[in-house]
């Protein structure tokens, strides 16, 4: 019950995390140059708020990880933008289409769907070299954004540094899912588990601002939730014990795709930023 409630405050956090952002960073903008800083901070209020709720979020996500498997508490956190698109209409005075409250509707019930087959319980213990393994993704992620960084086409950089974004915020979540916690604590300071959702989390944030501002929202969006989620969920399923419960194989899968589906299709037509703010 605890992990299903990280999973939810996660979505959460995330959602709204988006929502302050955007109006901070629509507020900075608004700031004269010539304005003193102490202006300029009490504008970068509100984004200063939604890198702490991503935080929370992060922290939250990674304690659901510890009795839940990765393709639930990834689907969830995915979900988030379920949470932005509702707040966006209370918040940024946006209108929902129909098409966005059908997929609201399926990543909820996709949602159910999981939590109701997800088999719960900690990660197989898979040993040193497994972590150190996990640590070494870095390196092709980092060399797949870097690469696409060099790319003079517009179009398909932003796409490979959406490929590499959705890789390495896959492997926070395998590295979250695997990390086993120390005491005392700054002993998990040498664990490379620690220093993956570190190293990654900067490149895949750093690689997903690259890739928004190269190419279109929705196509980046949409690459980077499908390898977020898919990508940590194969792997669970296949080498970290992550299980379905019994009988419940088909339900699972139906649940995993709606949700994924409905998060993408949300992806593609909500934006907190086409919302003006009241």
């Amino acid at each position: 019950m605890l992990g299903l409630l990280g999973a939810l405050v996660a979505a959460l956090a995330y959602g709204s995390a988006t929502i302050m952002e955007a109006i901070g960073v629509r507020r900075l903008a608004d700031v004269p140059r010539d304005r003193p800083w102490q202006d300029r901070l009490r504008a970068g209020q509100l984004f200063g708020l939604g890198i702490l709720l991503d935080a929370l979020g992060f922290l939250a996500s990674a304690a659901a990880l510890h009795d839940l498997p990765l393709f639930l508490v990834e689907s969830a956190v995915a979900s988030a933008v379920a949470v932005t698109a509702v707040l966006a209409v209370f918040v940024l005075g946006a209108r929902l289409r129909r098409a966005e409250i059908a997929a609201l509707l399926v990543v909820g019930v996709g949602l159910v769907l999981l939590a109701l087959t997800a088999q719960g319980g900690p990660a197989r213990h898979t040993g040193s070299l497994a972590s150190w393994m996990v640590l070494a993704t870095v390196v092709p992620v980092g060399a797949l954004a870097g690469g696409a960084l060099l790319d003079r086409h517009r179009g398909r950089s932003s796409v490979l540094l959406a490929l590499a974004s959705g890789a390495g915020f896959a492997m926070v979540g395998v590295a979250a899912r695997m990390f086993e916690f120390r005491h005392p604590w700054w002993h998990s300071l040498a664990d490379p588990l620690v220093w993956t959702m570190v190293l990654q989390g900067v490149l895949s944030i750093s690689a997903y601002g690259f890739a928004l501002e190269r190419g279109r929202t929705t196509t980046v969006a949409a690459i980077t939730f499908g390898v977020e989620t898919v990508l940590p969920a194969l792997i669970g399923l296949s080498l970290l014990g992550d299980a379905v419960r019994p009988g419940l194989s088909v339900v699972a899968g139906l649940g995993f795709v709606a949700t994924l589906a409905g998060c993408i299709a949300l992806a593609s037509h909500t934006s907190p930023d086409a919302a003006t703010e009241p």
